[in-house]
């Protein structure tokens, strides 16, 4: 009878659907649809988080019954056949099938707890994880350095002896023999240091068991609300610690802002200096042209000290300059011509002289030439004579 009732208000509940979509203009419909993909949305959302809720449940925990207000009543079913929209049939079977505000809330706090919880186990694990495999990492470098250090100390005691090979003077057996001796000694005693250590570490391990044995039995051992209160300062100490972080970030920009300018500060610094030593050099050849100018200048100002006795003495001659009459210049004059006239006259009696001279010197040393031949033969037959 139920299942007779549930098939005629979902026939019912169909048919009421069509008739209320026929009376809905494009809009609404595109509205309609957009607003029930919002809802299908959120109902996945709430469906799978309830399924992970429920995956999570302990088997006691599942009650096979359901409360009495999600229990669908006769009246109920007369109601959803008395009504013409799908709306309220909606409206009516989100309330017999959906959960409340406050279990919503609940289900969804536990959720969030348990993704923290679940992520800080994978952080943990990720942690364990990491320091292993940095463990297993510092290991391998070590055991690479030892293989090194071994390689190059056998290299350096046996390899190149064996190499340098001199007339049958080699490597001999016992020579290795000893060598690897020493090696497996050594390795022995890292061997026995190592196990005392291990040992030793063992003892303090079953101290600090046994301490924090006694701690708890006596109380003094930390419960869930210190342990709580340690994670809240955590938080507050790790706010901190990104506030702290984020000022540093600022100061490293400001620093790097700071560093840019004060590059370009010494770049101009560099450019100045070489500006200033550029003009150091200008400023001294200014000053020696300087110099120079006022040597020059000193010079000058005596040759102008010599110049204005020298016109002041000109000037002083001239004004004491008494010019002559024209008869005495006239007959200055004439004694100028007739003294260039004689002067010109004696210049031509001395050219004839010369002439005479040169003519006469050279008619004397064509005569003395025969004599000298004569006397060289004279010379010549006495010294055959004798």
């Amino acid at each position: 009878m139920a299942e007779t009732d549930a098939e005629s208000v979902r026939t019912e509940s169909q048919a009421g659907e069509e008739l209320y979509l026929s009376e809905l203009s494009p809009e609404q419909l595109r509205a309609l649809i957009r607003d029930t993909s919002h809802v299908l949305s959120t109902l996945k959302a709430e469906t799978e988080m309830f399924e992970k809720f429920y995956k999570r449940l302990d088997p006691k925990e599942l009650t096979p019954t359901l409360p009495s207000d999600t229990m669908a009543s006769p009246q109920d079913f007369n109601q959803m056949r008395s009504r013409r929209r799908s709306k309220s049939r909606s409206t009516i079977s989100e309330r017999l099938l959906s959960l409340s505000v406050d279990q919503k809330c609940e289900l969804v706090q536990r959720e969030l707890e348990e993704s923290k919880e679940e992520a800080q186990r994978d952080a943990d694990n990720l942690e364990r994880l990491f320091q292993s495999y940095k463990a297993t990492m510092e290991e391998a470098e070590i055991r690479s350095s030892e293989t090194k250090k071994a390689k190059y100390e056998f290299d350096r005691d046996i390899g190149k002896a064996a190499v340098k090979i001199k007339k049958g003077e080699g490597v001999t057996p016992e020579k290795v023999l000893r060598y690897m001796e020493e090696k497996m000694l050594a390795r022995d005693s890292l061997v026995d240091k190592l196990r005392l250590k291990n040992a030793a570490l063992k003892i303090q391990k079953k101290k600090l068991q046994m301490q924090l044995k006694q701690k708890e039995e006596m109380g003094e051992v930390l419960n869930e609300v210190d342990f709580q209160q340690l994670k809240i300062e955590n938080a507050q100490f790790l706010e901190r610690i990104d506030e702290r972080n984020q000022d540093l970030l600022q100061l490293k920009l400001t620093t790097g802002d700071t560093l840019q300018v004060l590059n370009s500060y010494k770049k101009r610094l560099q450019n100045t200096m070489v500006e200033s030593s550029h003009l150091s050099k200008e400023i001294s050849v200014r000053n020696e042209i300087l110099q120079r100018i006022e040597q020059e200048t000193e010079q000058v100002e005596q040759e102008r000290v010599k110049a204005e006795s020298l016109n002041k003495k000109l000037r002083k001659q001239l004004s004491d300059y008494r010019v002559p009459d024209v008869l005495q210049y006239v007959q200055g004059k004439m004694e100028q011509e007739e003294l260039e006239k004689t002067v010109r006259a004696w210049e031509r009696k001395v050219e004839i002289a010369e002439l005479s001279l040169r003519t006469q010197r050279r008619s004397w040393e064509q005569m003395k030439a025969p004599n000298v031949i004569t006397e060289e033969n004279g010379y010549g037959t006495t010294s055959n004579w004798g």
